[in-house]
């Protein structure tokens, strides 16, 4: 399939924010977030500050960029593997704890700024450019806005068709668990001390699957 034609401001455009994520990522390691400077951000990434500002209202909306990035990435896996119903809830598990190990601050830091934001935030959109940039290949998917709520909903809904689901429970009280393990099940790991994250998810996941 023929690409479309991007103008060359948009690209650079993408080519900076970028730039700024993959600098924001590398600079985290096993830190908070709060820790990293931004002005570390931007000397890294070759950016100034003023275009950081032209580009993100905020350091913080770096993690939302992120966690576009890396649920986007969740829905390539889900329709390459053809995964459904308790499987894709299982890979994305299997994915948090990949994460965990690779950048330890990473989820922490995700989860303070969630929590004092009161929500669940909207995910950023991406240009045409970004998303043929960061998911080459895939820019059918790459352009879908990833939505947490119905991934577990379609998951949950393809368990009860299949007989996995728990009887007595309903999609939503599931898609309830699902977020509520999401997060605590890594926080609980984190508590205990353990490198196991993954074992965390799979004991409470036991509590909703036959």
């Amino acid at each position: 399939m023929n690409q479309p034609h991007i103008p060359l401001r948009e690209l650079k455009k993408a080519k900076s924010k970028i730039a700024l994520y993959e600098a924001a990522m590398s600079l985290i390691g096993d830190r908070m977030y709060r820790e990293v400077k931004l002005e570390d951000i931007c000397q890294m990434a070759e950016v100034s500050r003023v275009t950081f500002f032209n580009l993100f209202r905020k350091k913080e909306d770096l993690l939302l960029y992120f966690m576009r990035i890396w649920l986007t990435e969740r829905q390539i896996d889900i329709v390459e593997q053809n995964l459904r119903g308790f499987d894709v809830v299982q890979h994305i598990h299997s994915k948090i704890a990949e994460q965990a190990q690779e950048k330890v601050g990473i989820m922490p830091s995700l989860i303070a700024f969630l929590a004092e934001m009161k929500m669940h935030p909207a995910m950023p959109e991406f240009s045409q450019a970004e998303v043929q940039l960061l998911f080459p290949g895939h820019v059918e998917l790459g352009s879908l806005t990833p939505n947490m709520f119905a991934l577990f909903e379609q998951a949950m809904s393809e368990a009860l068709q299949d007989g996995t689901l728990k009887e007595g429970i309903s999609i939503e009280a599931a898609i309830q668990f699902l977020f509520t393990v999401f997060y605590g099940a890594f926080l609980t790991s984190q508590l205990y001390a353990s490198e196991d994250i993954l074992s965390f998810y799979e004991t409470q996941i036991q509590f909703i699957k036959k």
